[in-house]
């Protein structure tokens, strides 16, 4: 018989693992050349956002904008994506048995 409790303390203590582990994770991305990095944590905060001198023209504010929203989504996908393999490796059999288990 399966023993409830200690299943969902296990669980617990899973899940608190993992966001320690996510919170710590750090993913970053450049976009135009490096002339602008974002990175995030693994929970998708944005952590820091480098701009370079060069980049910045009060002419052209319309790029940096572009350039910033492409390196923070970049940097974010990137974070999904570890995080993905992150779940999946705790899990024994991948993501695919957890699937076949709740469906």
């Amino acid at each position: 018989m399966v023993d409830m409790k200690k299943m969902m303390r296990q669980a617990q203590e899973m899940q608190d693992k993992l966001q320690v582990e996510l919170e710590k994770m750090r993913v970053s991305a450049s976009v135009g050349g490096g002339m602008v990095t974002a990175t995030v944590n693994g929970t998708k905060a944005l952590l820091e956002l480098k701009i370079e001198h060069d980049v910045v023209d009060p002419d052209d504010v319309e790029m940096l904008q572009d350039l910033v929203v492409s390196a923070v989504s970049e940097a974010v996908r990137r974070a999904e994506e570890q995080v993905q393999k992150k779940i999946g490796g705790m899990i024994p059999g991948g993501l695919g048995t957890l699937g076949s288990m709740l469906g």
